[in-house]
């Protein structure tokens, strides 16, 4: 175990955070307002913070705060959240970017919601909670290098019910220009807007079940020459020979001539049931990742198969990947376009790269306050969001650092150290009273509002 870690270590690091914030204050300098003291401040509240956490929490921890100044800061003051983003994916890149090793990964944060007003809330399935409810949703783009990870890039999906409702749009700030898009659209807009805009490098893409299962993002990538590794559920169907097409004739006296391209031979297999027919010496044993307590081992068989697209057709020929936990007996399936020649251990390592974004969305919700907002309008969605990435990079970057001389530390070792570290603020008995007071006169304006929508 390498361990050098030491008290002289440790010395600085707050200055450490804001050294690295000064490279991102002219994002909040705007021709009329000056935000960069808030915009600090918020990160600070993040990174102090333990549990969940709110303006009103922030104000109690950070020197020379108020929770007005930074509920403005995120919730209407006019900084673009764009050009953040685009700085994080630079100094992501700077940081860790591979164009082998390196992946990006798609996937999607829920947030359950009380009523109707809040940006983006409707009933929809909701992941968190596991079944439909009231949320908001967020589709996120990740990356991940090794055990290096972080979020890069967000947008909030605005189900078609929002889109046509003119009033609430206009109540919750919603831009002119944003038109419905579904969420495989979005992600990948954020894949294209990375690799285009900000050359984020990059080996494959993964994502989960819920878009790997939609070909048409499959397909987009594979017509922009990038590799994806993408979860599906066990009930999709493919084909081990390209099945025979065309168009049938028309039966003696029986309406117009078929015009439509459908399959005329071959049967398509369930994935599920072709795990199933897999014989015991067909599986192969490979590494997938080391985690904390062990080396994660697999069995894997991997097939070239044809998917069944969604107009019944073959798609194009790809990788059907079938892994299976030995000691858990859970059972993954995973497409990939990854060439021919692609090596079973290449494609486990991709396979079990989809681990670390879920360590990553564990992250961002434990440790940098992702879900912890009380913010109905789009601008203070996409604010807060965007600095809660920018706290989640100053913590990749400090454990980077750290990591030098303590080889097992963690995002989460790094934030404590910094809830030592930073300076807090000293909570006077007026301060106090004055706190107080603001929580009530929220929880009175809440609940007025509340009996005002149901009278």
């Amino acid at each position: 175990m390498k361990f050098s870690l030491s008290v002289k270590d440790i010395h600085g690091l707050a200055d450490t955070v804001n050294n690295l914030h000064e490279g991102y204050t002219f994002h909040f300098l705007t021709k009329t307002r000056n935000m960069v003291k808030q915009s600090f401040q918020y990160i600070q509240g993040k990174l102090l913070g333990k549990g969940r956490g709110n303006m009103c929490t922030y104000a109690k921890e950070v020197l020379d705060c108020n929770n007005q100044s930074l509920q403005h800061f995120v919730s209407k003051s006019p900084w673009d959240h764009r050009p953040v983003l685009d700085h994080i994916q630079r100094d992501v890149t700077a940081a860790v970017g591979d164009e082998n090793m390196g992946s990006l990964h798609v996937d999607e944060c829920c947030f359950p919601k009380q009523g109707k007003d809040s940006v983006g809330a409707a009933s929809q399935h909701c992941g968190r909670l596991g079944k439909t409810a009231n949320c908001q949703v967020g589709v996120f783009l990740g990356y991940t290098k090794d055990s290096y990870r972080t979020l890069i890039d967000e947008r909030l999906y605005l189900p078609e019910e929002w889109i046509s409702d003119r009033k609430r749009r206009k109540k919750c700030g919603v831009p002119w220009y944003i038109r419905f898009k579904k969420k495989t659209e979005l992600a990948w807009d954020m894949i294209r807007h990375a690799k285009k805009k900000n050359k984020v490098p990059f080996g494959w893409i993964g994502m989960d079940s819920l878009y790997g299962r939609d070909s048409w993002l499959r397909n987009k990538i594979d017509q922009h020459n990038m590799i994806y590794i993408a979860d599906i559920p066990c009930n999709l169907r493919v084909w081990l020979q390209k099945p025979k097409t065309g168009v049938l004739e028309r039966k003696k006296g029986r309406g117009r001539p078929p015009t439509r391209e459908q399959v005329i031979d071959g049967d398509s297999v369930r994935v599920d049931d072709l795990k199933n027919r897999v014989v015991d010496d067909e599986w192969h044993r490979v590494f997938i990742r080391d985690t904390e307590r062990r080396e994660l081992w697999a069995d894997m068989v991997c097939f070239r198969v044809y998917p069944r697209e969604k107009d019944g057709l073959p798609g194009d020929e790809c990788w059907l990947i079938i892994r299976e936990d030995p000691k858990s007996d859970e059972v993954k399936y995973q497409y990939s376009n990854a060439s021919e020649d692609t090596s079973i251990n290449q494609l486990a390592q991709m396979s079990g790269s989809r681990y670390w974004i879920e360590r990553t969305f564990e992250d961002g919700k434990g440790i940098a306050g992702l879900a912890d907002y009380q913010l109905r309008g789009w601008t203070g969605w996409h604010h807060h969001m965007t600095m809660t990435l920018l706290a989640m990079l100053y913590l990749l970057l400090l454990t980077m650092k750290l990591g030098r001389k303590a080889e097992f530390l963690t995002v989460q070792d790094a934030k404590e150290i910094l809830e030592v570290v930073m300076p807090k603020r000293k909570i006077t008995h007026e301060e106090i009273v004055q706190l107080i007071l603001e929580k009530h006169k929220r929880r009175l304006s809440a609940r007025q509002s509340h009996h005002r929508r149901h009278t």
